[in-house]
């Protein structure tokens, strides 16, 4: 590592300058050696106070103020990951997905935590930017304790809560699951009701609707508090007869930027993945983090814990590449030009991960970038 000199800033040199003249004192009381270590550690360090602060590149990541993102980032900086892999970790707290888009794209910030299916609509409109795979898609329908449905086929005639909007992911698979599986549309017989996450959860707890499709961190507290899980997305995909673990969500960046930054990048994604490995194996890491997950108790924060667990994408190559060219013909037929900006083609040249030596690897090529 460069370490970078700098002169005694002004605090130091007063710090020194007391030591010196209150040796004497601290001799008469018989605590010279302490004076001495104090002396010496003064000499030692303050001409390079600076140093590595001052000599690591920052890496800027936006990320949602409450989002699940964030206990990954406090991973990295308790356990000082950033200063492992040679950078320094800095995030700004945004308030929702477009803000994050809107600062990536200001460069403000060097990366953002999204979708690859928002990355190919930029690159098709000649807007580029990357992505590195960090989490399965996840989530999944859920149904009133009570409730006599048990699978889709179940569903006839009722209101269905959808989180993310008309051309969310995970309804479009449901969608394309319904039609390839069962043979039905789901339009035909669900009535969507499209709303925030935080609220068909609050509609759910109410009694007010008999199934809700939400992200995981929301199908876990459902599922915490005893509602029926009916499928997942994972099953959907699988029913769809792809069966490699997909990603939805990971690091976004621009192109340029990784042009310029390739060693960099290919850092901060190790510490990302480090930060993951971290979490899934100690349940002593999550319980010094659990202030951040607000789980409102012992069966919400062992779920959340499962739920995370279960969504990380263990790896990320060729197979799933061509898992992802699936998954995204199903998604184009059920969300067409509104999802999909009007690529109707998947662009493989847009997955990287870290290469194992330094920098990072295109997935489709095989190769590390340049």
């Amino acid at each position: 590592m460069k370490i970078v000199f700098s002169a005694v800033s002004s605090v130091s040199l007063s710090v020194l300058i007391n030591i010196v003249l209150n040796r004497q004192a601290l001799i008469k009381k018989g605590k010279a050696s302490v004076a001495a270590l104090f002396f010496t550690a003064a000499l030692g360090l303050l001409p390079c106070s600076l140093s590595f602060a001052e000599s690591l590149p920052t890496v800027r990541v936006a990320a949602l103020q409450f989002g699940t993102v964030n206990w990954e980032m406090d991973v990295i900086r308790h356990h000082a990951l950033d200063k492992k892999y040679h950078f320094s970790l800095e995030v700004t707290p945004v308030a929702g997905k477009n803000a994050s888009a809107v600062a990536l794209q200001s460069a403000a910030v060097d990366l953002i935590y999204s979708d690859w299916v928002w990355v190919n609509r930029q690159r098709f409109n000649h807007r580029m930017f990357g992505f590195s795979p960090v989490s399965a898609a996840t989530g999944g329908l859920y149904a009133q304790p009570q409730s006599a449905v048990s699978s889709v086929k179940d569903i006839q005639g009722v209101r269905m809560g959808v989180a993310g909007g008309a051309v969310d992911k995970s309804w479009l698979l449901l969608q394309a699951y319904s039609k390839q599986v069962l043979g039905k549309d789901l339009l035909d017989v669900v009535e969507p009701v499209f709303a925030a996450p935080p609220l068909l959860n609050q509609l759910m707890y109410d009694g007010k609707l008999p199934l809700s499709l939400n992200f995981w961190h929301y199908g876990a507290r459902l599922e915490a508090r005893g509602f029926k899980p009916i499928i997942s997305v994972d099953e959907m995909i699988r029913g769809l007869g792809v069966n490699h673990q997909v990603p939805m969500l990971g690091w976004v960046f621009a192109e340029p930027w990784r042009q310029q930054h390739s060693e960099l990048l290919g850092n901060f994604l190790k510490a990302s993945r480090e930060a993951r490995e971290i979490l899934l194996v100690s349940d002593a890491e999550w319980l010094r983090i659990r202030n951040l997950t607000r789980a409102e108790d012992e069966q919400i924060f062992a779920a959340l814990r499962k739920g995370y667990r279960s969504g990380v994408q263990l790896q990320f190559g060729k197979d799933e590449l061509d898992a992802l060219e699936s998954i995204y013909a199903f998604m184009l037929r059920e969300g067409g030009a509104e999802l999909t900006g009007g690529a109707d083609k998947l662009d493989r040249s847009l997955f990287w991960i870290a290469n194992a030596q330094s920098g990072v690897t295109q997935v489709a090529a095989g190769e590390e970038a340049p």
